[in-house]
């Protein structure tokens, strides 16, 4: 039964056209041909590969018993953690009240745009569910204009350029990085003159930081040091420690958004009501931190750092047009150097690129459709995760402790990510 066609049922499904997560899509494919017996290498879904931290599991096992309803904003010993390590690294002065806990900064992006109605900006490339949260609670979405020669990133000009014709309009600019798909990040200059605009049109500014602590020199700043009145810090702990699946995310607001923050919270008691207790005590003792930490951290970013460096070195002696990553663990290639090549097998689409690699070699990325481009832009994400991070922090930490990573440890530490190039190597040749 069609429930849109039928009469009795004439509801106008808000999600209608709209597909599931992409890289939860990519990802239970892989794991579905994986169980039919295909080799998948899976570099769609961008889950970290690295554990996490012991001292942080022992915690989570020690307060398994915590059963109680907690305070909808959080526990207030979790916010104050979080208030504690934005102030350390940030060298920011907030309070444990500016800090909001959610299941994951997913719930939280999506209760914003409850909670505030304006526009929603978004620079061209972005993560996959930024505008579909937009279209199903049915704000308009504006893309923002880059380009690859300036690292995909958004420029303080392309931001004036959308808000002066109607400068008093409300939005909301959401700024990720480092750059989920892209692995590149924001210099001080650049930050400075965004946080500009946006006060100059008093901009929400959602600053998605998620990637912030694997920033591969270990010196992410936030744009909120250049316009903490009006910037959302958004972080959790899924990709910097290794706990996607624990759902934890956080918002730190400005005291000048404590309505909005408020606002925020009233639709999460009447919706998940409050986040896993026994995960937020566990999250106290991750964003306490302490040497070894700090340790963890260190180690992660050195291996991210040398296999997104090996990953652009390879696709780029295929004649691909890759960005170098600065942080996280994404790259986003640029493959229309064999356009002539894919129309002679009618691969016209990122889309239909993907599901050829992926049918022919067993490789797994996501198209550049996915992430705000039109059909025909011939490029793709690769998350170059598909590797044990546990071995890999082991190795890092003890054969290679006092030497640079090099490409004898990726032979080590990332066989598959190795196969990936030369599969897609001789793949690229056969066309």
């Amino acid at each position: 039964m069609d429930i849109n066609n039928d009469h009795r049922f004439a509801i106008n499904l808000n999600v209608r056209g709209i597909q599931p997560s992409a890289t939860l899509r990519i990802n239970e494919l892989s794991n579905q041909l994986r169980a039919e017996g295909r080799d998948i290498i899976k570099l769609g879904l961008g889950q970290s590969p690295f554990p996490v931290p012991e001292r942080v599991v022992a915690a989570l096992q020690e307060n398994a018993h915590q059963k109680d309803y907690l305070p909808v904003k959080g526990l207030k010993g979790l916010r104050e953690s979080i208030s504690g390590y934005i102030n350390r690294t940030e060298r920011m002065r907030c309070s444990w009240e500016d800090v909001l806990i959610g299941p994951g900064s997913k719930e939280l992006l999506f209760i914003l745009q409850l909670a505030y109605y304006g526009d929603l900006l978004i620079p061209r490339p972005s993560w996959v569910s930024y505008a579909p949260q937009a279209r199903i609670i049915g704000r308009s979405v504006h893309w923002l204009p880059t380009h690859a020669e300036n690292n995909w990133q958004l420029t303080a000009e392309e931001l004036d350029i959308i808000c002066r014709d109607d400068p008093s309009r409300p939005r909301i600019l959401i700024l990720n990085y480092p750059s989920n798909p892209t692995g590149c990040t924001y210099t001080d200059d650049q930050l400075l003159a965004i946080a500009n605009v946006a006060r100059k049109y008093r901009l929400i500014l959602l600053s998605d930081e998620i990637y912030g602590e694997v920033q591969f020199d270990g010196k992410h700043k936030s744009i909120a040091r250049y316009y903490p009145e009006g910037t959302i810090i958004s972080t959790g702990m899924s990709k910097w420690l290794g706990a996607g699946g624990w759902r934890l995310g956080t918002f730190i607001f400005p005291k000048e958004l404590r309505p909005l923050q408020d606002a925020m919270a009233i639709i999460a008691s009447e919706t998940y009501t409050a986040t896993s207790a026994p995960i937020q005590y566990a999250g106290i003792t991750a964003f306490n931190g302490g040497d070894d930490i700090d340790h963890y951290l260190e180690q992660s970013r050195r291996v991210l750092k040398v296999i997104g460096e090996y990953m652009h070195r390879r696709l780029t002696a295929m004649d691909v047009k890759v960005q170098k990553p600065e942080g996280a663990f994404y790259l986003f290639p640029d493959f229309s150097a064999y356009k002539d090549d894919f129309d002679r097998h009618d691969i016209k689409t990122s889309a239909a690129f993907c599901q050829n690699l992926l049918e022919d070699t067993g490789i797994a990325i996501l198209p550049a459709s996915d992430f705000g481009f039109a059909p025909d832009q011939l490029s793709a994400r690769l998350a170059f995760v598909d590797f044990d991070g546990t071995a890999a922090l082991a190795l890092a930490d003890s054969n290679y402790a006092d030497q640079e990573l090099d490409d004898s440890f990726i032979d080590q530490a990332g066989p598959r990510l190795k196969l990936a190039m030369d599969k897609l190597e001789a793949w690229l040749k056969s066309l």
